[in-house]
């Protein structure tokens, strides 16, 4: 099952994480051109005190600093400041850092010195405000996130509850944009949808009833022809047939009257599987009296479904009947497990036609004759469907087919 994830908190994600690159790029540029203004401003500055005040001090004249900064020549220099390369410095000196312009004149080196706490305590204010404009500015990407989230998320939202929980009425239906057209859409196709399907449980149960009265009369009719006494064998044989003929197409019809009914008004029982299955499998025995074909229940782990008794006993019959037809020599076998029913045998396997159909593919050859069979397993297919059980066919190596019907747990 796919994990569901928010439209709404998919867009304050994104906003906030475009908040995010956007201020920490800001703030990269903004220390950079910080860094390059001090630095900048620094170098200038005492290279203006030391073209002023290096003059002076070659000249006898005296030499008075700010009182952040400081000119030191030859002798006296700090022994910490002797032998800076020329230029700007940072230094740090009994735990002050020190901004150090350091150079030569004729009379010697000389260096300017000044203190690193005006510029700190202005660069901790920057920084501080950098800081606060990024927390300010991620709290209103994930607020302005959160307003576009419901402005725009929750209609959908809205749209997409009334789509799970099949409601009558659909919301944005009048909306004059693309989330009214999504919402009439919708609606078209549902409202199409039940009148195809209330058309489809109407024609089948009509059917339905028409055919039940013809295979009662074809019923009738095979009984009086087995009890005439001075019947050939072959009219009994002949006879017998159309009477089981009858009889699986009055099952298949009992089928489809249950399908035709709405779900919720099908009446469910809780019953146990093996003992339906080992009836099938004895009533189907006629199949193979014929052919050097063994039909067996090899038995399985009993388990209960909840579901119709009627249904259930056509996904069995069907699902043996078909076995049985593709399979002229070998084994027809029934077995349960895992809560699955399992029908497996050595025929030539299932035309390429109802392979298609029950993988709801278009291709493969159309059914003729004998493949009529495709019906059978399509009933089955419905029908698994209808009780939310799962249908897979496989091929083994060996040959034959497989089928798995998967009961859902209870």
């Amino acid at each position: 099952m796919m994990r569901f994830e928010s439209i709404g908190k998919r867009i304050v994600k994104a906003y906030l994480l475009f908040a995010l690159s956007f201020s920490m790029f800001f703030m990269t540029v903004a220390i950079v051109v910080v860094e390059g203004i001090e630095m900048h401003m620094v170098e200038r500055r005492l290279e203006e005190v030391a073209t002023w005040a290096s003059p002076r001090h070659a000249g006898g004249l005296p030499v008075e600093m700010p009182t952040s900064i400081s000119f030191h020549h030859g002798d006296d220099i700090p022994q910490s400041l002797r032998n800076l390369p020329a230029g700007i410095n940072d230094v740090e000196a009994d735990g002050i850092g020190l901004h150090v312009f350091s150079g030569r004149d004729s009379g010697g080196p000389y260096v300017v010195v000044d203190h690193q706490s005006d510029y700190e305590s202005v660069e901790r204010l920057v920084y501080s405000m950098l800081l606060l404009s990024l927390m300010g500015f991620l709290g209103m990407s994930v607020l302005l996130g959160r307003y576009m989230a419901r402005r725009f998320v929750d209609p959908i939202v809205e749209l997409s509850r009334a789509v799970l929980e099949r409601k009558d009425e659909w919301p944005h239906l009048d909306s004059r944009d693309e989330l009214g057209i999504l919402a009439r859409a919708f609606a078209e196709h549902t409202g199409e949808q039940k009148v195809f399907l209330e058309r489809e449980r109407a024609f089948t149960g009509d059917v339905s009833h028409e055919l039940r009265t013809a295979l009662t009369v074809i019923s009738g009719a095979a009984e009086l022809l087995e009890l005439d006494e001075h019947a050939s064998p072959a009219s009994r044989a002949a006879s017998e047939r159309i009477s089981r003929a009858a009889r699986e197409a009055a099952e298949s019809v009992d089928t489809l009257l249950q399908l035709a009914r709405a779900p919720e008004l099908i009446e469910y029982e809780l019953f146990p599987i093996e003992p339906m299955v080992q009836e099938e499998v004895r009533r189907h025995q006629s199949l193979v009296a014929t052919k050097p074909v063994r039909l067996e229940f090899t038995g399985g782990s009993d388990f209960v479904v909840r579901a119709q008794p009627r249904l259930v006993s056509a996904i069995i019959g069907n699902l043996i009947r078909n076995a049985c037809l593709y399979t002229d020599h070998g084994a027809v076998t029934v077995r349960l497990t895992n809560r699955s029913i399992v029908v497996c045998d050595s025929g030539r396997g299932l035309p390429a036609a109802v392979l298609a159909m029950l993988s709801n593919e278009t291709v493969g050859a159309p059914l003729k004759g004998s493949d009529g069979t495709g019906l059978g397993l399509a009933l089955v297919k419905r029908i698994c469907r209808q009780l939310g059980a799962t249908l897979d066919l496989a091929t083994p190596p060996s040959g034959g087919t497989t089928v798995t019907v998967i009961f859902p747990g209870l």
